[in-house]
């Protein structure tokens, strides 16, 4: 699925949940522990594209280090 977002664009937290491909609860939780900046608009929150975008960036890079860990792990293992 392709989404084309406008700079500067809010989103809705079921959007943010998507573009991330977790569930809204867990987007709730992220939001709640300020790991992502949102803004109170009435009840709802919104979340502004860019940081979403900072979010995600930094959450797939300690990912992708993580996995090069593992596999210099492995390696090693093999080496042995």
């Amino acid at each position: 699925m392709v989404t084309l977002v406008p700079t500067g664009a809010m989103l809705t937290t079921q959007q943010a949940a998507d573009i991330l491909n977790v569930s809204r609860p867990f987007l709730s939780k992220l939001l709640k522990e300020n790991e992502i900046p949102h803004v109170p608009v009435g009840s709802h929150r919104r979340v502004m594209f860019e940081d979403l975008m900072t979010y995600k960036a930094k959450r797939d890079s300690t990912r992708k280090k993580a996995l090069d860990e593992l596999a210099d792990l492995g390696q090693e293992f093999d080496a042995n």
